[in-house]
């Protein structure tokens, strides 16, 4: 008998698939936050992302600058932006950026995160025989393609000495997955939080692992080269990742109002949306941009490049820079450990 869908509720918009997942859409939404002057810095988000975190914690007062929000689908079509300096900044996962730099674009990490991978996840249905990862082998698994969940499922094979031709890959965006994982059309599904709070909230799955040790769990700030080399811009994404930074800070300390914020703004559901604060974003913390956090990144650039996802190899230290790094602590300082 097949397992009972999700109900609709729970399919999250694509808007959802944060900077883990491709896509091709560009901005669909443009806001505005007021300022004094006449700066105008040109801010990309997604749904649920910087902007609303930073007017949860009450980050956007008294600027000096005014911000022009434009909402993107997914990381890609961001930096795309970035890239054709439509956008100043935006916010990203810890892939679009090697895309990106693979495809040579015009970009600068300016600012990270460092945060648990727990929400990082190969889920089998509950009640499933899998019990580790190398029982994996043969069976099919859902991903999206060039995902972070792709280089956590390669990664994670890899630690239980398989490859990814030992599986049958299904690549799939996450409502597609959802939709063959919760009928039984495939065996496994390799996603990212707020999805894996999702089944495991709706008691759909288990996780089978997780990205602990195989992944980064990095979240990036990427700015236009051309934004950084205009002094008045310079200084006004400075003061922009000071308040992120802040935000975050409030995001640890108020968990639960945070995922009361997030779940009205994306339409998750509560019960998901707190699972996952406390599970991956109350735990981000910023770090440096340093010589670890870049050989981390060339190790994913490497491993899609022999993929052939990437199509020749990338230097990711072209396509960083340490000015904002102040004081911050090293890149691989421990997540924090969530409030209840």
């Amino acid at each position: 008998m097949p397992r009972r869908l999700l109900p609709a509720a729970l399919l999250l918009p694509l808007a959802l698939l944060l900077s883990a997942c491709g896509g091709s859409s560009s901005a669909s939404t443009s806001t505005d936050t007021d300022g004094s002057g006449s700066l105008t810095l040109n801010v990309g988000d997604q749904k649920g992302g910087s902007e609303a975190i930073l007017q949860a914690a009450g980050e956007l007062k008294n600027l000096d600058y005014k911000i022009k929000w434009s909402t993107f689908t997914s990381g890609p079509p961001l930096l795309e932006a970035v890239n054709a300096k439509a956008v100043d900044i935006g916010g990203v996962g810890n892939t679009p950026p090697v895309f990106a730099a693979g495809a040579n674009s015009k970009i600068s990490v300016v600012a990270a995160w460092h945060g648990t991978t727990a929400g990082d996840a190969i889920l089998v249905p509950k009640g499933s025989s899998l019990k580790k990862t190398s029982d994996l082998k043969g069976r099919s698994v859902a991903v999206a393609q060039g995902s972070s969940a792709h280089y956590q499922l390669v990664a994670s094979l890899k630690a239980a000495g398989l490859s990814i031709s030992d599986i049958k890959v299904k690549y799939l965006q996450p409502a597609d997955a959802l939709a063959a994982f919760t009928s039984g059309g495939v065996d496994a599904w390799a996603v990212w939080d707020p999805y894996t709070s999702q089944v495991l909230t709706a008691k759909q799955g288990t996780v089978l692992t997780d990205g602990t040790g195989v992944t980064n769990g990095l979240t990036f700030q990427v700015a236009s080269p051309s934004a950084l080399a205009d002094k008045k811009k310079a200084a006004a994404i400075k003061d922009y990742l000071d308040r992120l930074r802040r935000a975050q800070d409030w995001v640890y300390a108020h968990p639960a109002a945070w995922a009361k914020v997030w779940s009205k703004d994306t339409g998750l559901p509560y019960e998901a949306a707190l699972a996952s604060v406390k599970r991956t974003n109350a735990s981000r913390v910023p770090v440096a941009i340093d010589k670890a956090l870049i050989a981390s990144e060339q190790q994913m650039a490497d491993t899609f490049t022999s993929l052939k996802l990437i199509p020749a190899k990338v230097d990711f230290s072209k396509f960083v820079t340490t000015e904002f790094n102040g004081d911050l602590p090293a890149s691989t300082t421990a997540p924090r450990v969530s409030k209840d």
